[in-house]
């Protein structure tokens, strides 16, 4: 029996022209992480991330507060859906980037666009250009757990996104389209969610903990983008 940690990478850079960077912040919340791990003398057996640019980040940094990490096996399964394409296909006018006066309101339009875009993304209704069916999304992440399944047995660390960290944890439950998308809206940078996994199947144990920043003066390191 071995146990799987799933950390989403820390803060992004929502709202710029290039999302797939990680924040000073992003980066300060992964160092945590990996202190964290340092503290409790974790040691991994495997180590997987998708191919994006906030994983290995976000991988390097949780490397600098922890030693010893095994050189990842890079898993493209493990990318993210684009949240881009995602709207377009039911919203093809573009965004206009926000202004400071309507962050806010922004921010509820996108998010709203992105629930519905997953929504029929999911159901087959919409064919978002340069990206997966759902169906082949759900097989890349599979592909990932399957891995860990057959080659180990220990603590394995996977640094990917919420899509697909949500997309493991809906399998592993069997909840419906709806629910998997709520589990990964709420999803937090740098959180970790732990499964407990067998040669036959995983168990969730744990969702989307912040261990690493429960300190009186950690609020304002708690992000969600």
């Amino acid at each position: 029996m071995g146990k799987l940690y799933l950390v989403r990478h820390g803060q992004a850079s929502f709202g710029a022209a290039d999302y797939d960077q990680l924040s000073t912040l992003g980066e300060r919340q992964c160092v945590r992480l990996g202190e964290y791990f340092q503290a409790r003398a974790m040691r991994f057996q495997a180590v997987l991330t998708g191919t994006l640019r906030r994983h290995a980040q976000s991988l390097a940094a949780i490397g600098q507060g922890l030693a010893g990490l095994p050189a990842p096996l890079v898993w493209p399964g493990l990318d993210e859906y684009s949240g881009e394409a995602l709207i377009a296909a039911i919203h093809p006018e573009p965004l206009a980037r926000p202004s400071a006066a309507d962050a806010q309101a922004y921010f509820r339009q996108h998010f709203r666009l992105l629930r519905e875009g997953l929504a029929q993304w999911m159901a087959g209704a919409t064919a978002p250009a340069g990206m997966p069916s759902y169906a082949g999304f759900v097989a890349g992440v599979n592909g990932a757990l399957d891995h860990v399944r057959r080659e180990c047995d220990g603590d394995v660390l996977i640094v990917s996104s919420g899509g697909p960290i949500s997309t493991a944890i809906g399998q592993v439950l069997g909840t419906p389209h709806a629910s998997t998308i709520d589990i990964n809206m709420r999803i937090r940078n740098s959180a970790v969610s732990e499964l407990i996994f067998t040669p036959q199947r995983h168990m969730l144990l744990t969702y989307n903990t912040l261990p690493h920043l429960d300190g009186v003066h950690d609020a304002g390191m708690i992000t969600y983008a």
